[in-house]
């Protein structure tokens, strides 16, 4: 696509202008680091935009303040102050899930689930003008919330919302109905030399 430029036009009966104004929805999956960050990186534009930023993170333990949270929180009290970029709101479902399974007496698919039937919720008022559900495959790859369910709710919302999904292993139906889709491949990582994460890297 150079200069950003079309590889093709579709014979779908609408204007480019129209064409181009569409809500997308957006999936970032693959093995590699980076799904989330890009991700963020989408929201910091919405916000700069004027639209409202909503980040739902399904599998982050909801004790883990990772930085973009701060940083959002951030921008979301500059809006309140100076009317500057959009409000946002930052949710974690329930306790998280982290990449270890922990026990104890929370129903992690229980909150997953009344996780999605938020964003069904505030999808159907229009909250937000981007939704970022974060590590949002793994509920979907478990089993704790319905993949065509979640494929024909995004198919039919209504209005201007953009929707960024990420995590690994992306279901085929969600790619299928996605707008764009980002796999992240491995090529080299700080891990394979026996580095283990970092502040500011990877929270």
């Amino acid at each position: 696509m150079p200069q950003g430029q079309p590889s093709s036009v579709p014979a779908d009966g609408l204007t480019t202008r129209q064409r181009r104004h569409r809500p997308l929805l957006i999936v970032h999956t693959g093995q590699m680091k980076g799904k989330s960050t890009a991700a963020f990186g989408l929201a910091l534009r919405a916000w700069t935009a004027g639209l409202p930023v909503g980040v739902f993170q399904f599998v982050k333990s909801a004790k883990w303040r990772v930085g973009e949270e701060n940083a959002f929180r951030a921008l979301g009290e500059m809006h309140e102050r100076t009317g500057q970029g959009a409000p946002v709101a930052w949710h974690k479902m329930g306790e998280g899930w982290s990449w270890i399974q922990r026990g104890g007496d929370a129903d992690h698919a229980a909150d997953a689930l009344e996780g999605w039937r938020q964003i069904q919720r505030d999808l159907a008022t229009e909250r937000y003008g981007l939704y970022v559900l974060d590590e949002f495959t793994y509920p979907m790859k478990w089993g704790w919330v319905d993949v065509d369910e979640v494929v024909a709710t995004l198919a039919d919302r209504p209005g201007f919302q953009h929707v960024v999904i990420t995590g690994r292993d992306a279901d085929p139906r969600l790619v299928a109905a996605a707008d764009l889709v980002a796999e992240l491949t491995k090529v080299k990582h700080p891990m394979d030399a026996g580095q283990k994460g970092q502040k500011g890297i990877e929270w």
